[in-house]
């Protein structure tokens, strides 16, 4: 396995480092370097020279992408654009192990109980997450969750709407707040989608996390997005 020349701790320890990959985190869309140097009030090589010892770190993955609509030097030339590497561990020091002893933990829950249980705490969980970052929901389904992952962004957490209708939306996250737990455990994905169900709720009037269903898919592929399936139903529908 190849070696980052710079570890990822090494990347957010350092203050504009962890500032530039906060800011791309935060961000729906992929970032170009000019964008992070207005926030940054720096110049673009600056920004630039940050957001590629972030990839170099395996923290950001970056392409080249057309810009449209751009005049002057360089105008239709393919630029460098930088959006969130799938997350699938958590950076740490020193390794807590925090992961194994919710494992511990879930063993505890009778099995009969487990998935119901699970759901709940992902459900709690999604409440404390938004304490951070509040919203109200509206009922037009594509603003709320827009909104929702706006909230995410704040938090650091990057996540974006795919598609969505009056009762199905598909979230993408490379940066799902519980992946890494999930990774390490697969038995807690009921947690997980729990907290999607209590995200969705929070975010869309009318919308109750226990009819609210969630598939989470891609969490165990390290080089994809987390892709979210949402089904929202009507109170009482079956």
């Amino acid at each position: 396995m190849k070696r980052h020349e710079l570890e990822p701790l090494d990347a957010v320890g350092t203050p504009a480092l962890r500032d530039a990959l906060l800011y791309v985190r935060g961000r729906p869309d992929p970032v170009f370097a000019e964008e992070l140097a207005a926030f940054q009030q720096v110049h673009p090589n600056v920004a630039r020279s940050r957001l590629d010892r972030l990839v170099e770190a395996g923290l950001l993955v970056s392409r080249f992408e057309r810009r449209t609509g751009r005049t002057g030097p360089g105008a239709g030339r393919p630029a460098k654009i930088y959006s969130p590497a799938p997350e699938t561990s958590a950076v740490e020091f020193p390794e807590r192990n925090y992961a194994d002893l919710v494992a511990l933990l879930v063993d505890e829950i009778p099995s009969r109980a487990r998935s119901e249980r699970l759901r709940k705490v992902g459900v709690a969980f999604s409440r404390r997450l938004l304490a951070k970052a509040p919203i109200r929901p509206v009922r037009d389904v594509r603003r709320g969750l827009e909104r929702m992952c706006g909230a995410l962004g704040e938090l650091g957490f990057q996540a974006a709407v795919e598609e969505v209708d009056e009762q199905r939306a598909v979230l993408t996250t490379p940066t799902c707040p519980l992946r890494p737990l999930v990774v390490a455990h697969p038995e807690l994905t009921e947690v997980d989608r729990g907290m999607w169900c209590g995200l969705v709720e929070a975010a869309v009037t009318g919308a109750q996390a226990d009819s609210v269903s969630c598939e989470t898919r891609d969490c165990f592929d390290d080089h994809a997005s987390c892709r979210i399936v949402v089904e929202i139903r009507s109170r009482g529908s079956g």
